[in-house]
């Protein structure tokens, strides 16, 4: 099988640690609680902040969450398991738009722990182009929007849910998975 994957949110858990980033920029630097969306995954959505208070959140925290974060618990063992069935990984991120740097360190953390996808696109702002040209039949991804996107599109998608973001209707196109575990089960499912 032909396996699409986000890396933020699904390989790696710098999620979690941006939220906590978030949170200490929130309070302790702009001394207030500007939340606005907490299921929202991306801060831009989640927070009610100014382009330059954005700006300043991505320059002072970006790179610095990046290199604290590790590999998603599980991750590590179910991707060596599938590479050992014959499944392919292509990874389709976002990763590295904001700042370059931040692919290096993806890169890093990769290598340092023996992962080597078949493919790799970065800097996607599209994911169903690439995963309708790389002929992806399962695409693994945590952002909803772009969930909503891919399943419109006719693209199998599982939905790696944190357990405080958007909830989705599951369908023939998405199914919703909260670990390596649950992924899995459904790749071996299917």
């Amino acid at each position: 099988m032909r396996i699409g994957i986000d890396l933020d949110g699904v390989v790696i858990d710098s999620e979690t640690t941006f939220r906590t980033y978030e949170e200490i920029f929130d309070i302790d630097i702009l001394k207030g609680n500007h939340l606005i969306h907490k299921e929202e995954p991306k801060f831009q959505a989640r927070y009610n902040w100014t382009e330059e208070q954005e700006k300043e959140f991505i320059e002072k925290y970006f790179l610095r969450i990046s290199k604290e974060s590790n590999l998603m618990s599980g991750f590590k063992r179910v991707y060596h398991l599938l590479k050992e069935q014959g499944h392919e990984f292509v990874v389709i991120t976002a990763r590295g738009g904001y700042i370059e740097e931040m692919k290096n360190d993806a890169i890093r953390l990769l290598e340092e722990n023996a992962i080597k996808f078949d493919q790799y696109y970065w800097k996607v702002k599209d994911k169903v182009e690439i995963c309708k040209k790389e002929k992806i039949e399962i695409m693994i991804d945590d952002d909803w929007r772009i969930i909503k996107n891919l399943v419109e599109n006719q693209v199998r998608t599982l939905y790696f849910r944190d357990t405080n973001l958007v909830k989705l209707e599951e369908s023939k196109y998405l199914k919703e998975v909260n670990n390596w575990g649950d992924i899995y089960q459904v790749i071996k499912e299917s």
